[in-house]
């Protein structure tokens, strides 16, 4: 009964893989938000934490660079700087993804997965 769908069934085959692929994308999407890592300067005197998918969780300035009392005016200011410009990037990522997804004939606003 099913002799002649030789191609179809290769079809389901893919169709199955690319919805396996997908679910590890989102798994792995989400696990990146609890995972961080630690950036460093100026020989380990300014350490930033960040998620994995490029949020920044924290800011550590050693005190010796600065005087104490500024200590976290300096550090929420850097902190500010940061964020403004992850954002900023952001924007401009998707900016650029619309331009390319428009450029393949997809809708501008369509959301890949990267």
């Amino acid at each position: 009964m099913f002799k002649g769908l030789g191609q179809m069934g290769d079809m389901a085959k893919m169709m199955k893989a690319a919805q396996e692929m997908q679910q590890k994308m989102a798994n792995l999407q989400e696990e990146m938000h609890s995972m961080t890592v630690t950036g460093e300067s100026g020989a380990g005197l300014v350490k930033a934490v960040a998620t994995c998918k490029g949020e920044l969780k924290s800011l550590d300035i050693d005190p010796s660079i600065f005087n104490t009392d500024d200590k976290e005016v300096v550090e929420d200011l850097i902190l500010a700087a940061i964020k403004d410009a992850q954002g900023k990037a952001s924007d401009k990522a998707q900016e650029e993804m619309g331009k390319l997804t428009e450029g393949m004939g997809l809708p501008k606003d369509m959301k890949l997965p990267f």
